[in-house]
């Protein structure tokens, strides 16, 4: 599944390593990507919906036309066999030619205007079935051919995609191991902004994702019970700062992988861990939804997903539970 999100990367500054800030910026410019390309992908599969059922109003059409073909021809014959009965067996001309008197020598001619104008419209809504139908047939096929051809371009499209952000997930998560073995982190990735401009104070700290591990659930990966809440999204994915504050760690060592934790007024902190990239220093002022970093697999973790806690101090052993906190600040996950 494709994420939707749209993020353009600035020109990399800070002291951090120039091969991880390409490999941050690569993702970053692929999740662009891949948002342009679902959005097309969409509107496509809306045109494919579409074409098919066009295509299928087609089909209904020429079963129609082709029983109503099937009707005509019947009706035709009908009256090539009515007319020889009519006759005795003789073409109307021959009834002309024997008739006794005048009375039956107009009877004759208007009896062959009848057959000829029977048969003449037989003929014709026979032929104009025939074209309809034959028309219908060749724009069927067309419908068909065209919702194939599109389904395959927007298959390879969404492959290509898909194909490229895994390879670059990859190395992503690479140089976020490098960095957790060596317990130093490379330097800030500087990334541009998302357009939206967030008028409330909290908002979730990834946009698009499934909840997985809770507070408090147990697990043989923690010491005693889970301090966060954990959003299962793919490397790379920007995560945001929850709300307005001031960043007062990273770190890139440790159970955590790379993490950053905010200070918020108020006298609570956020935490942001198992990361792949840093998009902040510390010291530095972040505002509500800003992005602070790149989700990964980093530290003690067992598959992509972002650790998220809120706690009353920088430190950990002071977290509480994170779902019911936000949604007293107005953020439902």
């Amino acid at each position: 599944m494709l994420v939707v999100l749209a993020a353009r990367p600035a020109v990399a500054d800070g002291d951090g390593d120039g091969a991880e800030l390409d490999i941050s910026a690569q993702v970053a410019r692929l999740y662009e990507d891949a948002s342009v390309a679902t959005g097309r992908y969409e509107a496509g599969r809306q045109d494919a919906d579409a074409q098919r059922g066009r295509a299928e109003r087609a089909e209904r059409r020429l079963v129609r036309e082709r029983a109503e073909t099937a009707v005509l021809h019947e009706d035709l014959g009908r009256i090539v066999r009515a007319q020889y009965r009519q006759g005795g067996g003789l073409p109307y001309t021959a009834q002309i030619l024997f008739a006794k008197d005048p009375e039956g020598l107009m009877r004759g001619q208007h009896a062959v205007r009848r057959a000829d104008l029977a048969v003449a419209g037989a003929v014709a809504r026979s032929r104009r079935a025939e074209g309809r139908l034959a028309a219908d047939e060749a724009r069927a096929r067309s419908e068909w051919q065209v919702l194939e051809k599109r389904s395959g371009e927007l298959a390879a499209i969404k492959r290509t995609i898909e194909e490229k952000l895994d390879e670059a997930r990859s190395a992503l998560q690479s140089r976020a191991d490098a960095s957790v073995a060596a317990g130093s982190c490379r330097g800030a990735v500087r990334l541009d902004q998302p357009p939206a401009h967030f008028t409330q104070a909290w908002v979730a700290p990834v946009e698009t994702y499934e909840l997985s591990a809770g507070f408090g659930s147990g697990g043989e990966h923690w010491a005693h019970r889970h301090t966060g809440q954990d959003f299962a999204v793919p490397i790379g994915t920007p995560v945001r700062a929850a709300g307005a504050g001031r960043v007062v760690r990273v770190s890139c060592g440790g159970a955590f992988g790379i993490e950053v934790v905010v200070e918020h007024p108020g006298g609570y902190y956020t935490q942001y861990a198992h990361l792949a990239s840093v998009a902040v220093d510390q010291g530095q002022r972040v505002s509500a939804g800003e992005w602070i970093g790149q989700s990964g697999t980093s530290g003690n973790s067992t598959g992509p997903h972002l650790h998220f806690e809120v706690r009353v101090t920088p430190d950990m052993g002071s977290a509480v539970d994170p779902v019911p906190w936000l949604a007293e600040h107005g953020v439902v996950v």
